[in-house]
């Protein structure tokens, strides 16, 4: 199986053993950070640093001409990526003999919600998200499909990885966060996540609903949540608390505009393309789910993209469904996290690769090589020697 590294440029740039060190893993394959979230970030082995703070949101890259006089535009990285820290950290692990795809984050921007706050997911009770941009708002859908098309096609890259294509909501691994006292679930989370922004209002009303009206309903279905009741998982659960018709409104206008979004993203990036750059989609098979991976129709993802990135630190499960669509030629990668001090397993990489294979995945992610030790690394090089 074809294996990938998740890498940031600061983990390559200024280290000179960094790019032959991934390649030695045995991965023919890098997707390197070129749009990326605020975050602070572990570097083991570099010479010059231990900890990478980035502030913010930011390209790590020079941006074009396609964004003078726009007001949502992206934010140049400071000092923890600058100039085209991208391109130096490509060029670098091409040399190297490694296959370079871009790794683009999209909607999940907390610096963008501070300064425009009207671009923000806004919860039944009147709560904006920051860190989560509505994806149905014409001005956000414009700048994240720009985005998608800029961040993607970088010089040199043989494809793209689009993470948070999609809805996010309130799981956010925000600085000091404490919203973890409360076990919503599916169903808690799906109805935090919906978004009463006037565009979505209008969306609502689309769909035969009274935005208040709803805004109050989703306010009544939480309060069993707040104190302590169990949620039941999936669908069922919201269902449950909303009433089927509600729930099946608000999915309607979700996945529509969820839907609308990936395709205009996906053909902006194969226009801006060369023949045969491979797109894919980090990804959720059940649409009402949101985040870094963003719940997808499988059957209509494939149709749009080369394939998906699937989270499986749970097990497996979640490729299946892409893979009982049998498109022909589809990449269908199982994302395994390998960093143990983050919850990751590299000693059993070997055997959750297997079982990845037997669900359906054609390919592997690991994440991440730049934030694990030395031992999760060895461990990773073994494993895959092995495969």
């Amino acid at each position: 199986m074809k294996a990938s590294t998740f890498v940031y440029p600061w983990d390559v740039n200024a280290d000179p053993g960094a790019a032959l060190r991934i390649a030695g893993l045995g991965v023919r394959q890098v997707t390197l950070a070129a749009a990326y979230h605020s975050t602070r970030a572990l570097t083991p082995r570099h010479p010059r640093h231990r900890i990478v703070t980035a502030e913010h949101a930011a390209v790590l890259y020079p941006t074009d001409a396609r964004w003078e006089g726009r007001e949502l535009r992206p934010y140049a990285a400071g000092d923890w990526a600058p100039g085209d820290a991208y391109g130096e950290a490509a060029a670098a692990l091409a040399d190297a003999g490694l296959e370079v795809h871009t790794w683009v984050v999209l909607a999940h921007n907390s610096r963008m919600g501070a300064e425009h706050p009207d671009t923000s997911v806004v919860n039944a009770y009147g709560d904006r998200y920051p860190w989560a941009p509505c994806i149905a708002q014409p001005a956000t859908r414009a700048y994240l499909t720009d985005l998608a098309a800029e961040a993607a096609v970088r010089p040199g890259a043989h494809g793209t990885e689009l993470e948070s294509l999609g809805w996010y909501g309130l799981q956010h691994l925000h600085a000091h966060d404490k919203t973890g006292a409360i076990g919503l679930g599916d169903a808690g989370y799906y109805l935090m996540a919906l978004c009463f922004c006037p565009t979505c209002r209008a969306g609502y009303g689309a769909q035969g609903l009274d935005p208040d009206e709803l805004a109050a309903a989703v306010r009544d279905a939480l309060e069993p949540l707040w104190r302590g009741a169990p949620d039941d998982a999936g669908w069922a659960g919201v269902e449950k608390l909303l009433g089927e018709e509600r729930a099946a409104a608000t999915r309607a206008w979700r996945d529509e505009s969820a839907r609308t979004l990936q395709e205009a993203a996906v053909r902006a990036v194969r226009e801006a393309a060369p023949d045969g750059f491979q797109v894919l989609l980090h990804a959720d098979p059940a649409t009402y789910r949101v985040g870094a991976n963003p719940g997808v129709d499988p059957a209509h993802i494939l149709a749009v993209a080369d394939g998906v990135v699937v989270p499986c630190a749970g097990g497996p499960g979640l490729i299946t469904p892409f893979a009982e669509q049998g498109r022909a030629g589809a990449v269908l990668a199982a994302n395994l996290p390998v960093v143990a001090g983050m919850g990751g397993s590299p000693e059993t990489l070997a055997a959750d690769a297997a079982a990845a294979r037997e669900h359906g995945a054609t390919e592997l992610r690991l994440y991440h090589a730049g934030l694990a030790s030395d031992g999760d690394l060895e461990a990773v090089r073994s494993a895959l020697g092995s495969l």
